[in-house]
């Protein structure tokens, strides 16, 4: 089996692949990951803010209704399985895009199931945060809006960061798996070739690459949680 997939045939065509369509799939990879994140933590992170100061020990303390529904809302999303849930979002992934195939169209569905997620990941950022400082803005007369923009969200930027990272990475997993209906990147390659044409090598070129991303994604993310981490300067 390893002297096919590595036979000179399968590696010209490989090659050719890679030279031809890999360019533009890690464009479309790059560019879904990127945007996609964009728009779950414009969403996310008024969420798991929310989650913090509207709880009822918090500072901005919201009904107890909204709460529990604001939770089982985020919880329900965050539950279903991405490819179940590319398929029931496909009415409003054709309303906003017009179509439900495609680079552009998979953006709504990975928002969709990321931003929960993030919410979540944010959530968890701002518990890590000292009382004690809230404590002192709100003694020095601050007012809810101020401590989430000046005190909650400066001091959490670390551990914000470093669980952004976490989303991204996840993000770009999710990218891979829409190539299954249709959407493009290395996903769609992988899929493409490597099971319905049984070209492996091509596959493998696509998973390295899409491993390759993720460790990117890390490192960049890692540096920049450390650099801003103000108990390391």
């Amino acid at each position: 089996m390893l002297e096919k997939l590595f036979s000179n045939e399968t590696v010209q065509e490989a090659l050719q692949v890679i030279q031809t369509q890999f360019p533009l799939a890690i464009w479309e990879t790059v560019y879904v990951t990127l945007l996609s994140s964009l728009f779950a933590f414009i969403i996310g992170l008024p969420l798991g803010v929310l989650l913090v100061v509207g709880e009822k020990d918090g500072i901005m303390p919201l009904p107890t209704w909204f709460m529990r529904t604001l939770n089982v809302i985020i919880n329900l999303f965050r539950s279903i399985p991405f490819l179940i849930l590319m398929i029931l979002v496909f009415p409003l992934t054709r309303f906003i895009v017009g179509t439900v195939v495609g680079t552009t169209a998979t953006i709504v569905p990975l928002v969709i199931a990321a931003a929960p997620f993030v919410a979540r990941l944010a959530e968890t950022s701002l518990r890590e945060l000292n009382p004690n400082i809230i404590e002192m803005a709100q003694s020095m007369g601050a007012s809810p809006l101020q401590i989430i923009i000046k005190v909650m969200i400066p001091e959490s930027i670390p551990s914000l960061i470093s669980n952004a990272t976490t989303a991204i990475t996840t993000i770009l997993g999710y990218s891979a798996m829409s190539g299954i209906i249709g959407g493009g990147g290395l996903g769609n390659i992988a899929i493409n070739y490597g099971y319905y044409r049984y070209k492996y090598l091509i596959m493998l070129a696509a998973v390295i690459l899409l491993i390759l991303l993720v460790q990117l994604f890390q490192s960049v993310g890692t540096r920049l949680a450390t650099r801003s981490d103000k108990r390391l300067k």
